[in-house]
């Protein structure tokens, strides 16, 4: 790594005619920004943890109208154990009406009940959330985009004749 540092400080030393310190901080920054920038789309890549999913599940449950029964025995809890957990289920009562349900029996040791009118509900909020992240995907996408135009062509600083941000135009700073 030390040794890639210097080549890199080295070439940028041979095409302009500055300080070795400023060439470094210079490169060191332009690491320094593309790492962030590596940190921050990775971080939305891996998306939520099983835990964040089902309370959020759970949250949209609610605020549709669902019902929550909690566990309180062994023999509750060791039954809850048993069902299905992590989906919605239904199931069809002797009138025809469908009544939904949604087990966790590892976070909240509860479960969520409902009926037609609250699935609805819960569908709605559903397709709700997953407008709102889309369109904030595409604003992250905006920025950065937005953000890679004004650092210029060479990734740093402002516009194309300060790749390093260092100067205010041809002729004043340096640039390659």
């Amino acid at each position: 790594m030390k040794r890639l540092w210097r080549r890199s400080c080295d070439a940028v030393l041979r095409r302009a005619s500055i300080s070795q310190a400023a060439a470094c901080a210079a490169l060191a920054l332009a690491l320094a920004g593309w790492a962030l920038q590596g940190c921050s789309t990775m971080s939305s890549i891996g998306g939520p943890t099983p835990q964040q999913r089902r309370q959020n599940v759970e949250t949209l449950l609610a605020a549709a109208g669902f019902r929550s029964l909690s566990a309180e025995t062994s023999q509750q809890r060791q039954h809850l154990g048993n069902l299905p957990s992590g989906s919605l289920y239904y199931y069809t009562d002797s009138q025809g009406a469908q009544h939904y349900w949604f087990a966790d029996p590892t976070y909240c040791q509860c479960m969520f009940y409902g009926d037609e009118a609250a699935y609805q509900r819960y569908e709605d909020l559903r397709l709700q959330n997953r407008l709102v992240e889309e369109q904030q995907q595409a604003q992250q996408a905006n920025l950065a985009a937005q953000q890679m135009m004004m650092m210029g062509p060479m990734g740093m600083g402002v516009g194309p004749f300060m790749p390093f941000g260092f100067g205010f135009g041809p002729g004043m700073g340096f640039g390659f």
